[in-house]
């Protein structure tokens, strides 16, 4: 059956509309990766047949978490390398009749290593890590230029349903504090505060396109826990996103650890040295603080990143859990990730944690039948709505 095709905000209200997974580019750098993500300028390369793949699985939305489209160096302009690569992206995911959220990891003076902090000094030098924005108010403007560029660019696109301003906002972990409350006691209303400078950039996305849905999500890496703290903006057409990995004791569990944390399971889930009983229930007590924020300002929320990696015990269980809570509460979701049919990464030394279509086993490194893929399968066999209309 065809239906009408959905004014782009109805597609974040009254229920879930939009059921999918994140895809995921850099720029590669040939010193580190020496092939391993592809050619460039941007990898892994993604083609038609993955976003069909994506599409036939029952998605109907991908979030494309990738660089935004302005240098991160000065002088801010758009990177042609990255402007020519969303644009494939888009002609491919409009093919594969999949709606598209825009969301920005990088910007002037936001490198993508600002998000794999952690790696610095390890598998990349510290020259890579580039994160001054956060003192920076030159770059910050930069940024209300790239958006309202971008917006420019591809507001009259029809699949593109939402501007995601930047992946993972993360001051805090450069200034090495975790409570919020310390943090807003201490760096509130700095240039460190990401409530001091979403705003312009939200203000310069409606300068040149009133309609398209804007997301936004809080400090901490976007973490629920930090989302009580992020102040809305006086727009009617914005969504406010979270990304959801907790227990992160449970979700990032490696295999050479011993996997001990399960799902149903009893393990200090919340860092306060006290084990929880981990299961439904908990989940739904954690999202409570959603339920708040949403009542409180009357505002839709949305998850358009959340997951587990793949061999974690009880994952498939935990996925549907959660999936039913969001679903029952009307968000709109986006599960990391949907990996593309490229062969470096799926070797003992690649990327494939998340890569829920291998299953369970670490060693298992081609698609197979599994408890995980399969739910995620049914919670988007019910989508209904495709840009084209067609269900």
């Amino acid at each position: 059956p065809t239906t009408p095709p959905a004014d782009e905000w109805s597609l974040w209200v009254d229920g879930t509309h939009l059921r999918g997974a994140n895809i995921y580019q850099r720029r590669v750098f040939d010193e580190l990766d020496e092939g391993f993500l592809g050619p460039g300028p941007l990898g892994p390369p993604y083609t038609q047949a993955d976003f069909d793949a994506l599409a036939a699985a029952g998605a109907n939305y991908v979030n494309l978490s990738v660089p935004g489209l302005f240098t991160v160096q000065p002088p801010y302009e758009p990177d042609p390398d990255v402007v020519a690569t969303v644009d494939r992206l888009l002609e491919m995911a409009a093919s594969a009749d999949l709606y598209v959220v825009l969301s920005a990891r990088t910007g002037p003076l936001r490198s993508e290593f600002s998000i794999l902090r952690d790696g610095a000094g390890d598998w990349f030098g510290y020259e890579y890590l580039i994160e001054k924005v956060w003192e920076d108010t030159e770059a910050q403007a930069a940024w209300a230029a790239m958006w309202r560029y971008t917006a420019e660019r591809y507001r009259d696109n029809p699949i593109v349903i939402g501007y995601d301003l930047m992946v993972e906002p993360n001051s805090n972990d450069i200034l090495d504090i975790w409570d919020p409350d310390e943090f807003y006691r201490q760096y509130g209303g700095t240039t460190y505060d990401w409530n001091t400078w979403y705003p312009p950039i939200v203000q310069a996305i409606r300068e040149v396109d009133p309609d398209t849905p804007i997301l936004v999500g809080g400090m901490g890496y976007s973490g629920l826990e930090w989302l009580p703290y992020l102040q809305p903006v006086d727009d009617p057409r914005v969504v406010y996103t979270f990304h959801q990995y907790e227990p992160f004791v449970y979700t990032h569990q490696e295999p050479g650890e011993g996997l001990t944390n399960t799902y149903p399971g009893r393990f200090d889930a919340d860092w306060d040295e006290e084990a929880e009983d981990v299961n439904r229930a908990w989940l739904d007590s954690f999202f409570a603080l959603g339920d708040l924020y949403a009542a409180q300002y009357g505002v839709p929320l949305a998850v358009n990143e959340c997951g587990v990696m793949r061999w974690e015990p009880g994952a498939a269980d935990f996925m549907r859990d959660q999936l039913d809570l969001f679903e029952r509460r009307g968000w709109n979701v986006a599960v990391w990730m949907w990996y593309p049919d490229w062969p470096p990464l799926a070797t003992p030394d690649g990327d494939h944690d998340f890569n829920f279509r291998f299953g369970p086993d670490p060693a298992n490194l081609t698609p197979t039948s599994n408890d995980l893929f399969a739910v995620y399968r049914e919670f988007w066999s019910h989508n209904t709505l495709r840009p084209s209309g067609r269900r």
